[in-house]
């Protein structure tokens, strides 16, 4: 049956099942998203995700429990589209701040190892430049206008 508001080819609705198939584009809803969407509903609806074509996705949510009227199931339809847009955001914005996570959790997982034991330090080789520095920005005031810091007496 379909769903007020939605259109027919998106979303339909089955009051005998309880059910509630939505139909997604795969090149707008990555695979991810579909999956952190779906799992808000699982204490609420049986989720069925599954793959009829190459181009789509189709999510089934069937209700453990009534009403099964046509409000209560438009309303489990719109709630998956709006969980469905807040993971596709999350995804993407995880996708483009990828490498800035990564350090941070480095970092983290790095200053909750503690600092380098005496051992470790004893093993470590302090001869090698820190790093290279072409353009002498690292360079401090003094040196790179070699002067002194009571002035140019």
């Amino acid at each position: 049956m379909k769903l007020p508001g939605i259109p027919e080819e998106l979303a339909q609705a089955d009051l005998v099942d309880g059910s509630v198939t939505v139909t997604l584009d795969s090149s707008i809803y990555p695979l991810e998203a579909i999956y952190g969407a779906s799992f808000v509903f699982i204490e609420r609806a049986f989720v069925f995700v599954h793959r009829p074509t190459e181009g789509e996705y189709r999510v089934v949510l069937r209700a453990k429990s009534g009403p099964f009227d046509e409000d209560a199931l438009g309303a489990l339809a719109g709630e998956l589209a709006n969980e469905l847009l807040c993971n596709a955001w999350r995804h993407q914005i995880t996708k483009d701040n990828r490498a800035t996570i990564e350090a941070v959790t480095m970092q983290a997982i790095a200053g909750a190892m503690g600092p380098p034991s005496l051992d470790e330090l004893e093993d470590f080789d302090f001869s090698e430049e820190p790093f290279d520095d072409p353009l002498g920005i690292a360079q401090s005031w003094e040196d790179k206008y070699k002067k002194t810091p009571e002035g140019d007496a």
